[in-house]
């Protein structure tokens, strides 16, 4: 797609609400909405809302991305403390369910009207991932009666046990819907309407979903990875197939680059530059920026969790931003990286899933993680992997995939979280002057609004799930 109508597209794209009474549908017409929304339109739009929404502020910069420990806090400390109002993170919860979902229910109908089996595929991989995140994220929600506002406007939350199974069902469906003969889409900034890199986008997210239930439902995780490959389409194959939104110049620039255009409360963890340094890892000068004033370490990371004044203490000057490839304008949101699915076909021949090799899947991710950020030099690929801190350890894979996991999703903090809590690696330790007794975050907790505006869905999830606490473990997480 050209770069020169992104804005133009994204601008226009308007999914006009309906009114609940006729007449006051025939008065209430909004000038500017469209009443015959076209798919190209909202397709454009609802991808760059879900990335937005994905690697935005409250539930990248100010929440996922600190519980992992890649960034820290050095003023405004709260959510690096684990404090938060129960309405901290209603916008992923409003942005996903009101806007993406509803939008990709839309194009799926127009599909159906215009006989575009393509359109129809992209959109349920699309609205796949956005219930993904939702429960990954929150645990139960509203999956099977979701978007269906005319008819359940007060939707019941499914286990998360079944939104899972559901979603590798709905992933299998798209898979079959996208054919690279069919009927063309236009409208898609992810993949420039190409149907083949959607076919493996399709299937890594449901290697992903495999590995999230593969300690408690083995055997659906291993027929699910024997069906994508009976199917042939294969996975992510290349850093030229990552599955990424390239921003553009303001006002569709990268959220971090808008975010540090006007505010300097960020900080890269100690956490991450303590574990780069004694790997001799070339990443750090990539995810950390120098410090402003020089510095015996020149990349300064902070402690998670530091109350205001303890923060403020260590210097502006002197502490590290994250590196200015993350906060450049057109910085890419990545979704599924080619470095994760390898680590993902690693785990999963560990795992005795499949029959592939795990250490040289796990030499080829960390390779890929390298070459994602520019580093190609293959002696400098060889010593680090050559470590015996970085050599696989077939005995204890989740602690190998798990810390390189963790450094290579660096930035993409929902996922990383997610990861972090089903490997159980890295170990973490709480946040300084965190306040959950010494425990930390494992969930989000659901909006506020939601115990007036759905209250009896919302008590029977917490009745199925546990307290609405961030430290309610979420079924996934089983050990």
């Amino acid at each position: 797609m050209k770069k020169s109508s992104f804005y133009i597209i994204v601008a226009a794209a308007v999914l006009g609400a309906a009114s609940c009474k006729k007449d006051l549908a025939e008065i209430n017409q909004n000038p500017n909405g469209a009443t015959n929304p076209q798919p190209d339109y909202l397709l454009t739009s609802t991808e760059k809302k879900i990335a937005d929404t994905y690697w935005g502020v409250d539930n990248n910069m100010n929440s996922s991305l600190l519980f992992v420990q890649h960034w820290a806090k050095i003023q405004y400390t709260d959510p690096d403390r684990y404090i938060f109002a129960n309405n901290a993170f209603t916008p992923m919860w409003n942005a996903l369910y009101a806007q993406a979902i509803t939008n990709l229910n839309k194009i799926i109908s127009i599909s159906k009207q215009q006989q575009n089996p393509n359109y129809n595929g992209v959109a349920l991989v699309l609205r796949s991932w956005s219930f993904l995140l939702l429960t990954d994220a929150f645990g139960d929600i509203p999956y099977s009666q979701a978007g269906k506002i005319d008819s359940v406007p007060n939707p019941a939350y499914d286990a998360q046990r079944t939104v899972y199974l559901g979603l590798l069902n709905d992933l299998k469906t798209a898979q079959a819907s996208l054919s690279t003969s069919g009927a063309a889409i236009a409208g898609d900034v992810l993949y420039n309407n190409q149907i083949g890199p959607w076919k493996k986008f399709a299937n890594s997210l449901r290697l992903r979903i495999a590995l999230r239930i593969a300690d408690r439902e083995p055997q659906i995780a291993a027929q699910t990875l024997a069906d994508i490959a009976s199917e042939g389409s294969g996975y992510i194959s290349s850093n030229t197939e990552t599955a990424q939104l390239v921003y553009q110049d303001s006002p569709n620039q990268n959220p971090i680059s808008n975010l540090f255009d006007t505010r300097d409360d960020y900080r890269i963890s100690q956490t991450v530059t303590d574990k780069l340094r004694a790997l001799n890892d070339p990443r750090l000068p990539i995810y950390a920026a120098p410090t402003a004033d020089p510095t015996p370490l020149t990349y300064v990371g902070i402690p998670n969790g530091l109350t205001p004044g303890d923060a403020s203490n260590l210097g502006f000057t002197k502490t590290s931003k994250p590196g200015t490839y993350f906060r450049a304008p057109h910085a890419p949101a990545v979704i599924i990286s080619y470095a994760e699915v390898l680590f993902g076909r690693a785990e999963a021949a560990a795992r005795g899933l499949t029959g592939e090799n795990a250490a040289d899947l796990y030499k080829q991710a960390i390779t890929a993680s390298f070459n994602q950020y520019g580093i190609q030099d293959a002696t400098t690929i060889k010593n680090y992997t050559d470590q015996p801190a970085v050599t696989f350890n077939a005995g204890n894979y989740k602690q190998s995939i798990g810390d390189q996991k963790w450094i290579a999703l660096f930035g993409q903090g929902l996922e990383s979280y997610a990861e972090w809590r089903r490997l159980d690696y890295p170990q973490l330790k709480p946040a300084v002057a965190g306040v959950l007794n010494g425990a930390l975050p494992v969930r989000f907790i659901y909006p506020g609004s939601e115990q007036t505006l759905n209250g009896n869905s919302y008590t029977n999830a917490v009745k199925n799930q546990g307290a609405d606490l961030l430290t309610t473990k979420l079924w996934f997480d089983a050990n």
